[in-house]
């Protein structure tokens, strides 16, 4: 099992635990993960980062599509990747939701799909560097010829010789999403994946293999989950310090009728939950909401406890049909642990 360390996006201060993913590095962590909202972007601590490590891939969990256009995002990816030293990154893009779309960016949130293919295949192009680049799809057309345009724009070659095989990762969830992820793309950042998900989304994944046609199959496919890791003697405590993300996530982060994260819910199978912890968020009752998740829902997302509880619960990820598990913590030595846990660690 490869590992990944996540290291997300700002608080109020940016702060980069690069002691932590130097470990994690030496440790034979496969890759790190940063990632954007509205606060520090997810591709810059990537450059600073590769910096100072040698081998650990560096991915964008994920770069949101609404702020860049799809060359732009091929064009940051190729040049951390050619600093990095080639073969490192990996370019995880996501859609977000409405309101950082809308709020934030100023685009409008349109079609999802077709912006992710048309994304998507804008960038492969970019990588390919086979021809200049254009393209007319329903969401991004290369050249613009659009209202303001002055007819004037060509199709462009990237100027730098490019990493051609740079993988690009989709964060996703719906039928459509998911099967669009497994037909273009090199890896997939399943939302709010739990072991015994994997028969739920198989269909829509092998759906996606057929529609792409190269041979492509789980043997190709990468599939990252991510969770808590909490070494701790109090699990109660540490299962009730993640609920108010939770409650955010599912209760107030998006519209009542666009929240991605409060549909994941009710497929995980709590649908009474996703509408009790909506419904009070959005009234402003924030700690009834907090109060309104069960422990069980938190517990099987991440892995808490001692090293023995982590390491019987660690078997459960281990068999879930993932290639790669994220490790969100802030704990060195649950960095050490899941290592162990894993296989990682070199040979002295």
């Amino acid at each position: 099992m490869k590992l990944g360390l996540s290291i997300g996006y700002s608080g109020a201060k940016l702060r980069i635990p690069i002691e932590q993913i130097k470990l994690a590095e030496h440790l034979g962590y496969d890759s790190v993960w940063t990632a954007e909202a509205y606060g520090s972007d997810a591709i810059t601590p990537l450059a600073w980062i590769a910096a100072q490590t040698e081998r650990i891939r560096l991915g964008t969990g994920i770069m949101q599509l609404a702020g860049r256009t799809p060359a732009m995002a091929a064009m940051q990816a190729q040049t951390v990747d050619a600093l990095a030293g080639g073969g490192r990154v990996i370019a995880g893009l996501g859609v977000s939701g409405p309101q950082i779309v809308e709020g934030w960016y100023g685009e409008p949130w349109g079609k999802p799909y077709w912006r992710l293919r048309d994304y998507i295949q804008i960038m492969r192009k970019v990588n390919l560097r086979e021809d200049p680049v254009a393209h007319d799809g329903r969401e991004y057309k290369l050249p613009f010829t659009g209202e303001g345009s002055l007819g004037l724009g060509k199709p462009l070659m990237s100027i730098m010789h490019t990493n051609r095989d740079l993988p690009i990762w989709l964060g996703s969830g719906s039928e459509a999403t998911v099967k669009l992820t497994a037909e273009l793309c090199d890896g997939w950042l399943p939302m709010h994946f739990v072991p015994g998900r994997m028969e739920f989304f198989r269909p829509w994944i092998e759906e996606g293999f057929r529609r792409a046609g190269n041979g492509k199959s789980w043997s190709n496919f990468e599939i990252q989950g991510r969770g808590p890791v909490m070494l701790t003697d109090d699990v109660g405590a540490a299962l009730a310090a993640e609920k108010p993300t939770i409650a955010l996530y599912a209760g107030g982060m998006g519209h009542k009728n666009i929240n991605f994260h409060n549909e994941h819910m009710r497929q995980r199978g709590y649908p009474e939950v996703a509408e009790r912890v909506q419904e009070l968020y959005l009234a402003g009752r924030k700690q009834e909401a907090i109060e309104a998740i069960p422990d069980e829902y938190v517990d099987e997302g991440g892995l808490y406890g001692s090293i023995k509880r982590i390491e019987q619960r660690w078997a459960a990820w281990a068999d879930s049909g993932i290639t790669g598990f994220t490790v969100v913590t802030d704990q060195e030595e649950a960095i050490q642990l899941m290592a162990d846990l894993a296989g990682t660690r070199p040979a002295s």
